[in-house]
């Protein structure tokens, strides 16, 4: 038996994957315990002015028993999800379009291009002239952010499909519709599926903008509130809790990129 079949396992994975997987955890974990090091050392004494990690640990364990983080989690989940999940659902299809037909490319392109340029902040007093206060101008903004950075993403894949693969379902017969199917989606996949962790964290990323359109909850609206009073440990709740939300949701994503493209070689 060959030193390849040894060593490899059915769906193309390596046998040490597993151990590979277990490695990079562990140098996970040693990273973070190092982060919360530093971070301690240099708060130490209070010589750079933050709040060193027990401070902010102690902020923790009284909002959750309040149920404060609770709600603020909870509003800004739907949130996100709400804008997210409508951007990638329009962007996905669009993109297609844009990619497979040139004359839709040609019409929706320069509109893309000029929305990409603007950044979501400055969308905002719009979103509230004309959409009011209530939640839609802040799932607008999300939505938004989220559909430009995936919208952009599978534009890329389509056009980026081999086209030897096209040119060879051709001379096999194959119409239109079937070359779309069985070669540009699945080529195009690893793209879109890019766009999807990118559009999550441009989401993430606008919801402390968009929870200024006069929210009552809200983790980027806790931020507001304390930055008000300067209270540094309640800011750390609220920065901490939106980056272990969209890792815990980015780490989902991974997982489905690796299931849908178990044939992509990976390193």
């Amino acid at each position: 038996m060959s030193g390849a079949a040894k060593t490899a396992r059915p769906g193309g994975r390596p046998a040490g994957g597993q151990g590979a997987d277990y490695a990079s955890l562990a140098l996970n974990l040693v990273g973070l315990v190092a982060g919360v090091a530093i971070w301690w050392a240099l708060t130490a004494g209070g010589a750079v002015g933050l709040p060193p990690p027990p401070q902010v640990a102690a902020r923790f364990g009284d909002v959750i028993a309040s149920g404060q983080l609770a709600t603020d989690i909870a509003s800004s989940l739907v949130r996100v999800l709400t804008g997210f999940l409508l951007g990638v659902i329009l962007a996905i299809p669009v993109g297609f379009v844009m990619g497979w037909y040139k004359v839709a490319r040609s019409l929706i392109e320069p509109y893309l291009q000029f929305f990409r340029m603007i950044p979501p902040l400055a969308i905002i007093p719009l979103a509230i002239v004309t959409m009011g206060i209530d939640e839609t101008p802040k799932i607008f903004v999300i939505f938004l952010a989220s559909f430009l950075a995936c919208v952009v993403a599978t534009y890329q894949g389509v056009i980026s499909v081999d086209k030897t693969m096209i040119n060879a379902a051709r001379v096999l017969g194959a119409k239109d519709m079937t070359i779309f199917l069985r070669v540009i989606i699945p080529a195009s996949t690893p793209f879109i599926l890019v766009g999807v962790r990118i559009g999550l964290g441009s989401a993430w990323a606008t919801l402390v903008a968009a929870e200024l359109i006069a929210a009552q909850s809200g983790l980027g609206f806790r931020m507001q509130q304390a930055q008000l009073y300067y209270d540094l440990p309640t800011i750390f709740v609220s920065l901490i809790t939106i980056g272990l939300l969209g890792l815990a949701m980015d780490r989902i994503l991974l997982v489905i990129e690796r299931r849908l493209t178990v044939w992509q070689e990976r390193v």
